[in-house]
């Protein structure tokens, strides 16, 4: 099934883009499908799921929304911190020098 894509016209060049973009959505799909599959046959070969193997739930993660900022660094108020996961470098300093969390806190 070769296409002569140079004598194709513009309009017919975007078509064929689509049609190819919705193909390889849809090709990706069920290539993971059958990716999975084969993963989750390997696993039980030996008795274990896939979750068991990864640890993982099968439930999608969802991207939570950022948390809003709880502490601002007091020598630059556009540096802010929501006070989850590392404690930024300023953050530290400051306690360092004796100041406490609650005076840095918006």
């Amino acid at each position: 099934m070769a296409v002569n894509i140079a004598k194709l016209s513009r309009k017919e060049l975007e078509v064929l883009k689509v049609d190819i973009e919705k193909t390889l959505v849809q090709l990706e799909k069920t290539e993971r499908k059958e990716a999975k599959k084969a993963a989750e046959d390997a696993a039980a070969k030996f008795g274990f799921t896939l979750s068991d193997l990864t640890g993982a739930s099968g439930k999608v993660r969802v991207n939570k929304a950022p948390v809003a900022p709880k502490y601002a660094n007091p020598g630059d108020e556009s540096q802010t911190w929501s006070g989850r996961g590392r404690q930024p470098q300023w953050f530290k300093d400051a306690v360092a020098s004796g100041k406490t969390p609650e005076k840095m806190e918006i």
